[in-house]
């Protein structure tokens, strides 16, 4: 017998009312890292079998339509790999953005589905552990949690 996963177009998963989760995302070197954490446990997210795809980091004099283009491939990569929509993140720079660049990285991640949670930069993090596994902490603390039900279970 052979299973099948059936996945939306875009690679989001299918029930999109599901709560979005939170992401940190490593925009330091050439290459972006994606991570995700639970209960304080980060594990980086790669792609799929198939569906590889090299995730780079614009340049400094890069327009909002390269970080936009970044950033949705961030977030289909964590949800492809969560199986369920990703809403939020952590992002950690090499440098400090003037006002103006963060507005664009702002702007693009919004863009790309994804609000900013913060903007951390890579000095900022503690040393010896992955930019991205940080981030993804942290995007966990940051993350809104959802509402409960005031009625409960039954």
């Amino acid at each position: 017998m052979k299973l099948f996963q059936i996945e939306e177009p875009d690679g989001g998963p299918a029930d999109a009312g599901a709560p979005g989760a939170a992401i940190g995302i490593d925009a330091c070197g050439p290459h972006v890292e994606v991570a995700f954490a639970v209960g304080g446990n980060a594990i980086l997210l790669n792609d799929r079998e198939g569906f590889e795809q090299a995730l780079r980091v614009p340049g400094a004099s890069a327009g909002a339509a390269a970080w936009q283009e970044m950033f949705e491939g961030a977030r289909i990569r964590a949800e492809r790999a969560l199986a369920r929509p990703v809403t939020g993140a952590v992002i950690v720079l090499a440098a400090t953005p003037g006002m103006e660049a963060a507005e664009v990285i702002r702007e693009a991640a919004r863009r790309a589905g994804l609000g900013v949670l913060r903007l951390v930069v890579k000095q900022e993090q503690p040393a010896g552990l992955s930019p991205a596994l940080t981030a993804a902490m942290l995007a966990e603390d940051l993350a809104p949690r959802p509402e409960l039900d005031p009625s409960g279970p039954g």
